[in-house]
This record gives C-alpha cells, structure tokens and sequence, in this order.
C-alpha cells in the first residue's frame, strides 16, 4: 500500500491463538473454535496496533478453554517488537480484544468513549485491562483520522463502542480491519448484498444492515478482514 504523499504502507496480521466458543453460543447447536487476530499498520508516522490478544481469568479460560499466543510472542512472528508500537487501537474492549494492553502502557490507546464507559460497567469484561496503571486513552466521539491516511470509524453493534480501522491507499484503494463488527466475512457479505439490494430497489422485505455499513461500502473497499474469521472479504 501507499499513502498519497507515496510513502510504503502495509498490514500484517497478528495471530493471538484461538478460543472454543461453546455451543450456547453459537445458535449451531454445537461449539466452534474462532481465531483470535489483530493486525500491524505500518505506516511512515508510527506502527498502529489494532487489538492486543486475550485476557485470562480463571472463568474466562474454563468458559472458552482458550490457547494464546502472547502479546511479545505474537507481535514477533509477525515481524515485530512491542517497543515498535507507536498507536493502539482496540476494535472494542472485550477479554479477547484488550488483553495486551497492560503490557503497553504510556502508549496512546485510541477508544471510543462509549466503549471505556461500557467496559467500566460490571460484568462487561476483566476491569484490571481497561485501567491498568500507566494505559493513555484517547478517547473519541466518533469517526478520526489518526494517521495520514488511517482513519477509525464506528461500527457499533457487537459493542456500543465498536470501531474500525479503514487504511486508504495513495492510488485510493481502500482496506478496511473490522474488528467484531461481524464474525465472520460472510456475516459482513450477507449486510453488504442486503444493502446493495436496496439501492437497486429489490422490492421488500429484505434484511437491515447496519446504518454503518453505508459509510464503509460508500469507500469501496477492496478488501475487509476480520477478528474472528481468517477468511476476507471482498466485493
């Protein structure tokens, strides 16, 4: 990739491991195991993290018998070091989503307010992750660029704080890392096609995606990957 001034920006993704999300869960009847995935913005102003691996508590791990990769571990078998991190964005602020972030204190950690207000209340994920000492939010209120070129926008649902990072390219071709906002990519093609179905005046009734998605397809991204699926979407 390459921003508009022509400078090399890339993405790699960060396997955290994977979890067995158990059957109740599922509406399948029966368990299903889910990656856990963030992924590296390189880009000339910083190293962008998006989502820090998972969080462990007794129940937690005896709920969804999790197998991580650490946030060092997996940070080095995609390339790089956890002093590389200049920027951290958490898509939102479950176990699985935020469980690196005491490790990166002192870096700024960009949130979307509802969602520090949502992970504040009880019950809603390990609390000794969001307010560990020495973690920097900068909290936001909406949609930011927080790079040249790099611009987190919110998708709630999942979460009331949801967000995505959406990566432009110089030549305008568009990336976008959704985090939760689907679980799988085909949760996202099924929103996607409902959306396009109503643009073409599909006569109804037909599924209601999100009000988000407009703002996301309006970009024509090229492709859209995932936290829970390896899988990526593409139009």
């Amino acid at each position: 990739m390459t921003t508009s001034a022509g400078a090399t920006v890339s993405v790699r993704r960060v396997d955290y491991g994977y979890f067995v999300r158990p059957a109740e869960e599922t509406g399948t009847g029966g368990p299903r195991v889910e990656p856990v995935l963030g992924y590296l913005v390189d880009h000339p102003d910083g190293l962008l993290l998006l989502d820090t691996g998972m969080g462990a508590a007794d129940d937690v791990d005896a709920h969804y018998r999790p197998r991580r990769h650490l946030l060092r571990t997996a940070l080095a078998a995609a390339g790089a070091r956890l002093d590389d991190v200049t920027l951290v964005v958490n898509c939102h602020l479950h176990f699985d989503h935020c469980g690196g972030n005491p490790q990166l204190a002192g870096c700024p950690v960009v949130a979307q307010r509802a969602e520090l207000e949502a992970a504040r209340a009880p019950d809603y994920t390990l609390p000794e992750l969001v307010d560990a000492p020495g973690l920097r939010y900068e909290e936001l209120d909406g949609e930011a660029e927080v790079l040249p070129g790099v611009h987190v926008v919110p998708t709630p649902g999942h979460t009331p704080g949801h967000q995505s990072v959406v990566v432009r390219r110089g030549d305008g071709v568009v990336v976008v890392l959704a985090g939760q906002s689907h679980d799988t990519a085909s949760a996202y093609s099924a929103d996607a096609l409902a959306r396009r179905a109503a643009l073409e005046g599909h006569p109804r009734p037909l599924p209601v995606p999100p009000a988000w998605m407009d703002r996301l397809q309006r970009l024509d991204p090229a492709a859209v990957y995932f936290a829970h699926d390896h899988a990526v979407w593409q139009p």
